[in-house]
């Protein structure tokens, strides 16, 4: 197993970083909070983990091995394979996701792009005695709030930042996908970051 992979940051793409090890590029499958703290040719750490498929070697990496853990206990779950697995990551901290699932938090499960009502229920199920306490120190409605993930606005920004555009630019494209977003909102679901990167980043080419 590949457990992380060291070395200056190759390229980014809307969900994926190119590391530099050994004069090979790793291309590893990020979140884009992850992605958001990685800039071009600066060095980067990311523990990772590596999905084997008939057909595929698929490399997913993560900020630390709290988040890599977590991500494969959650495909222990019936139904859940790497990429709903690294949704609920991207939507989600690995305390946030504890809290969840100890808590029956059901909400905070379809939030998550993919997962319907009788999926949380049957994850919350599953999950329960899996994915262990929150490592934080402060557990209930505060400590859920001070670990909550970033908004889908300071996510999408900040990824941008980290793709090497400029503030202005960034303020301009997360404005271009602000009705995407607020249509998944009043719909009651999460604004999907990744799609939306995608679309930000399409309107940046447009008005290039």
């Amino acid at each position: 197993m590949i457990a992380f992979v060291s070395g200056p940051v190759a390229a980014l793409a809307p969900t994926t970083a190119v590391i530099e090890v050994g004069g090979v590029g790793m291309a590893v499958q990020c979140t884009p909070g992850t992605l958001a703290s990685l800039q071009i040719g600066r060095p980067a750490k990311l523990a990772t983990s590596l999905v084997v498929r008939e057909d595929s070697l698929t490399l997913y990496g993560f900020a630390d091995d709290d988040e890599r853990q977590v991500f494969e206990l959650l495909q222990t779950a019936s139904g859940v394979g790497p990429r709903l697995a690294q949704a609920m990551l991207a939507v989600h901290t690995p305390d946030a996701l504890r809290i969840a699932v100890s808590t029956g938090d059901e909400k905070a499960l379809t939030a998550v792009p993919g997962i319907g009502k009788k999926g949380a229920q049957k994850l919350l199920l599953e999950l329960k005695d899996r994915l262990g306490e929150p490592l934080g120190t402060v557990i209930g409605r505060q400590g859920a709030a001070a670990m909550a993930p970033a908004s889908w606005h300071d996510q999408l920004h900040a990824a941008l930042i980290g793709l090497g555009y400029a503030p202005r630019q960034a303020d301009e494209a997360v404005a271009q996908v602000t009705p995407q977003a607020e249509a998944a909102l009043a719909q009651g679901a999460q604004p999907p970051v990744p799609q939306l990167l995608r679309a930000a980043l399409q309107s940046l080419n447009r008005t290039r």
